[in-house]
């Protein structure tokens, strides 16, 4: 039997380059055949711009932006996790963003409040549970992937070192980030983040690794309105917890997941779970559970396709 088609489209992005990773899997998963498109590696060519896909599929505008200008027939499914009404989406987005409202332009939104006030179709983060999963031992205590641009996350990072000393932190993120951190710190600081820093992560395999190899993931969202940002899925899939700040979508996992309200609760928190193996099991069973269900790829794309075509 011969395989629907879609055109999955490849951000530049490197956040929405993982993001469409999961749904690529999640589509061949349900038996498409996948065919990607890579915007930071090719050219176009003739194959990406046949008509005979069953969609195109992809980060925030890519998709829609790839359809409009190419005048392709295929209809879109465009998994937005950024604001869509604003330049971290894309930086055309207010060129586009009038197609959106199109018949063969579907849009699935991260945020839950965004999506409910905005109108569009709500889908949580999901991931590939065959390949977020619990597969090796942790070897360090505490990791943070993503930027330290804020002054709150700089403080949070670096404060939280001094206060555990003796536990291990890595921080992953793009190099430019790095550097930037390094200019905003004093010399005492900029050893923390030398010593720390591992570098960043463009791929799900390597993603999950350094999950695994952690015990504590702590996160600061910072888009959206009620919405839990990629990472805390990626971290719960693979029975690794993950240490919150406050958001409404807690309640997808029956707010079981810790929460913290400064940098002193987060520090009591970390050491807390460090040390107490028991309570940290049952909160990442519990939640595992929930990912099984909810929030694994082939799930997610099958209820997709559902709504789309009711």
């Amino acid at each position: 039997m011969k395989k629907d088609k879609i055109l999955a489209i490849l951000p530049r992005s490197i956040g929405g380059r993982l993001t469409v990773s999961s749904i690529i899997d999640g589509f061949r998963l349900n038996e498409f055949d996948v065919i990607i498109f890579d915007e930071l590696k090719e050219k176009l060519k003739k194959e990406f711009l046949k008509n005979d896909f069953k969609y195109i599929t992809g980060y925030d505008f890519s998709p829609v932006k790839f359809k409009i200008d190419n005048n392709l027939k295929a209809p879109v499914i465009a998994y937005f996790s950024d604001v869509i009404q604003s330049k971290t989406s894309g930086e055309g987005y207010l060129e586009y963003y009038k197609f959106l409202k199109q018949k063969d332009i579907f849009i699935f939104y991260w945020d839950r409040f965004l999506a409910e006030k905005e109108g569009w179709n709500y889908r949580a983060h999901f991931v590939n549970c065959n390949i977020y999963k619990n597969y090796l031992k942790p070897i360090n205590d505490v990791v943070f992937m993503g930027r330290l641009d804020s002054d709150l996350r700089l403080d949070t990072y670096l404060k939280l070192n001094k206060l555990l000393p003796d536990t291990g932190f890595r921080w992953y993120a793009i190099e430019k980030h790095y550097l930037d951190a390094l200019k905003r710190c004093g010399n005492e600081d900029k050893k923390i983040i030398q010593k720390t820093y591992c570098g960043f992560i463009d791929n799900e395999i390597d993603m999950a690794k350094v999950i695994n190899e952690s015990k504590i993931v702590y996160n600061i969202n910072s888009q959206g309105v009620s919405s839990l940002n990629y990472r805390t899925i990626q971290t719960l899939a693979c029975k690794r917890l993950i240490i919150s700040d406050e958001r409404e979508e807690l309640d997808l996992f029956d707010n079981i997941i810790p929460v913290y309200k400064d940098i002193n609760d987060l520090y009591h928190k970390i050491k807390f779970y460090l040390n107490n193996a028991d309570e940290y099991g049952k909160i990442v069973e519990k939640a595992y559970g929930y990912i099984i269900k909810n929030h694994n790829a082939k799930n997610c794309i099958k209820k997709m396709l559902k709504q789309i075509q009711n």
